[in-house]
């Protein structure tokens, strides 16, 4: 994969650096410190060969030049792909589409009318169930490292998560389906009755990131793909040929992985991982690796955290109203019984009297 930097000209992505296996000690360095630390130092010692994942013999490759070696610890330490936020791509086309929603009247407001265009529910919907996982991931031992909307292929598609530590080599493919009932088993995956084709996907996302993965740290690596649930209204499994979870369930899960690759293994990995070349030749999709003031990728957030709190006040207009309607038909009817009260004896004796 060719890395395109700002002139344009193509050149040849830096071999990742060795990674050297850190002494053991009772507190264990972040995977973020762990490649940072050894792309400064330039190590060339082999990482320990016994591993789960990775089973191609392990060459030595040429450090990067000077130059790139000091750009590659530039982002690194910027955090690189790690800054993005969760949902990026759900977040910029739900926006998109919204931008041609007429405004609601006043009277729309107060009645609480969905303020969402209809072509932009579903991209609300799939955003707001990353979110909700990137929280849940956002609890795990700082030891993971957790990329959130990798940018992968030419298309404009992307990962959801990426999670990377001792326990493994993770995608995961978020899926809000709240309120329906899920049915997984094999490589069947049905919601409310409806097949799709979310391990057909899974899968082939893993596959895709275990290539890329492998290509940019010359070892192999092994990616397990999962697909996590927000909010369903049941979920059945049956044997399904990709781990399914509940958002519920997800930590939990995650923290009872046995360990299967090393500390140096891990570094490499996220070295990798963070690079936007190792996943894709597009320069920028609307969001660069690092953070700065006015950033477009924070403009995105704050416009989306602005839509989800006009979503959210209309939907608890909607919830008072209905409980208002409930209020008042139970009041009229508690009213008709008090004011028929003196004359029901007499209606029940003709009642059974007429028998």
């Amino acid at each position: 994969m060719t890395d395109i930097r700002q002139n344009g000209a193509p050149s040849a992505p830096p071999s990742p650096p060795e990674f050297a296996e850190p002494s053991l000690s009772k507190v264990r360095p972040s995977a973020q410190q762990l490649a940072v630390q050894a792309i400064a130092s330039e190590a060339l010692v082999a990482p320990a060969s016994v591993t789960a994942v990775a089973s191609a013999p392990l060459s030595v490759p040429a450090l990067p030049p000077s130059s790139a070696l000091a750009h590659d610890l530039a982002l690194a330490a910027a955090g690189s792909l790690r800054s993005r936020v969760p949902a990026f791509a759900l977040m910029k086309e739900c926006l998109r589409v919204q931008s041609s929603a007429p405004e609601r009247s006043a009277l729309a407001r107060v009645l609480g009318r969905e303020p969402l265009h209809p072509d932009a529910l579903s991209w609300y919907r799939g955003a707001v169930g990353e979110l909700q996982v990137a929280r849940v991931l956002g609890k795990l031992d700082p030891r993971w490292t957790v990329l959130q909307a990798v940018p992968v292929g030419s298309a404009g598609a992307d990962i959801d998560h990426v999670l990377i530590g001792l326990g493994g080599t993770f995608t995961i493919n978020t899926k809000n389906h709240g309120g329906k009932k899920v049915w997984a088993a094999g490589t069947t995956f049905m919601v409310n009755g409806q097949k799709l084709a979310h391990i057909h996907h899974s899968t082939f996302e893993a596959q895709r990131a275990a290539r890329l993965l492998t290509d940019a740290t010359g070892t192999s690596v092994s990616v397990t793909p999962l697909i996590v649930l927000v909010n369903p209204a049941s979920l059945a499994r049956k044997m399904p040929d990709v781990t399914v979870l509940d958002a519920t369930e997800l930590l939990r899960w995650i923290r009872r992985q046995p360990q299967m690759q090393t500390d140096a293994t891990v570094a490499r990995i996220t070295w990798a991982a963070a690079r936007r070349d190792t996943w894709t030749t597009l320069v920028d999709d609307g969001a660069v690796p690092a953070k700065s003031p006015g950033h477009v990728e924070d403009d995105y957030e704050q416009q989306f955290a602005a839509r989800r709190a006009e979503v959210d006040a209309a939907q608890s207009r909607r919830r008072a109203w209905s409980l208002l309607v409930a209020l008042a038909f139970l009041s009229g009817v508690v009213g008709a019984t008090l004011l028929l009260a003196p004359f029901i004896p007499e209606i029940l004796s003709k009642l059974v009297g007429g028998l």
